[in-house]
């Protein structure tokens, strides 16, 4: 009885650990779904027959659209650079409302029919504007820079054909694109660490090693920012030059590098709520979803909290979405797989306070 006891300890802590561990180690982590009765979750997967992440919902003629990246198995030993994450294609899903059936619409764009993609395609968005659907998702070049490449559908399920190159002046991962409530609209992209962000601090691409970590900011420094630009009317192009989208801290000072809690890693997304545009990212080696506040697109945002506590598995990527005057967010955990990199998109309601804070959301608990 006693030896039980310490191994139901055990796994609870493992559990624990696996969801709050600060960087991955070289082997491979994963969280260990095999014990899937210690574990009760807030939601159940979307779709089961293939794996799918990083989710970006949209409502297209009343009805709910998902673009999430589409997992594969990978034999690449798990490590900070993400190279596991070896995405090659997309699909698109689609619900009529909250609950009803998930229909998956089939192959929207494989990386054979990307000219300039040599491989990982990671986290996409869409947009729409008139009477067509853009699909907006990063891959490698041949030099293994990541780029943000654009594909055009006059159907918000596609197929979607590919530019022959990449979004002029693109770089890091990452894309959302949000249409403000004049009609413009602004695409955020970024991400440190794999997604090469940390590279582009002067401007140019510049490595100075291999680690995931070379690069980047010392802990006293600002933190890594975020980019966004306004899209020209035609969506395939940045209107202006990159900015920078600057994040501060409750004293308004901008938030440091070593702030693992708060700072920017990567997963933009931006919303707006009674006239407060949301800004909300992923903190990356501390598992959160967290937001800030700002008066315009551009920002800068102010700190206000956790939207979504860690989930099971290392990533936490997300979205936000109005539906019928509730508003919706969109992740992942690896409830089906228990590996770091299958993973399964869910969806929960979230919740504005009336001071306009949100919600947090715990996706799941220990029993």
């Amino acid at each position: 009885m006693k030896y039980n006891i310490v191994i139901t300890v055990f796994m609870a802590n493992f559990l624990l650990m696996a969801c709050n561990s600060s960087r991955q180690e070289n082997d491979q982590q994963e969280s260990d779904s095999t014990e899937t009765d210690t574990i009760s979750y807030l939601n159940q997967p979307l779709v089961e027959g293939l794996y799918s992440a990083d989710p970006s919902a949209h409502v297209f003629n009343g009805k709910i659209y998902i673009y999430p990246s589409h997992d594969v198995e990978s034999d690449t030993k798990e490590d900070d650079s993400g190279a596991q994450y070896d995405m090659k294609d997309y699909h698109v899903f689609s619900m009529s409302n909250p609950g009803s059936t998930v229909t998956d619409h089939g192959l929207a764009l494989d990386i054979e029919d990307v000219k300039w993609a040599k491989r990982q395609m990671w986290a996409p968005d869409a947009a729409q504007k008139n009477d067509r659907y853009f699909l907006y998702f990063p891959a490698k070049d041949e030099d293994d820079i990541f780029r943000l490449g654009v594909a055009v559908s006059e159907s918000p399920e596609g197929p979607f054909k590919a530019e022959p190159e990449p979004i002029s002046g693109s770089f890091s991962m990452d894309p959302a694109v949000f249409e403000d409530t004049d009609g413009k609209h602004y695409i955020y992209w970024g991400g440190i660490w794999g997604g090469q962000l940390q590279k582009w601090r002067t401007g140019e691409y510049l490595s100075t090693g291999d680690s995931p970590y070379d690069d980047e900011p010392s802990d006293e420094e600002p933190a890594i920012s975020p980019r966004v630009a306004i899209l020209k009317d035609n969506m395939l192009e940045f209107g202006e030059s990159p900015r920078k989208v600057l994040i501060l801290d409750e004293s308004g000072e901008p938030i440091k590098a070593g702030n693992h809690d708060k700072r920017f890693f990567e997963a933009s997304w931006v919303h707006k709520n009674n006239g407060t545009y949301y800004f909300s990212y992923s903190t990356g080696d501390t598992h959160k979803i967290v937001y800030a506040t700002g008066d315009n697109p551009y920002g800068p945002f102010t700190y206000r909290g956790v939207i979504l506590h860690p989930v099971q598995g290392w990533t936490n990527h997300h979205s936000i979405v109005k539906f019928e005057e509730e508003w919706y967010l969109f992740y992942h955990d690896t409830q089906l797989s228990g590996k770091n990199y299958l993973r399964n998109i869910k969806m929960t309601k979230l919740v504005h306070n009336p001071d306009g804070s949100i919600q947090e959301i715990k996706p799941y608990t220990l029993k």
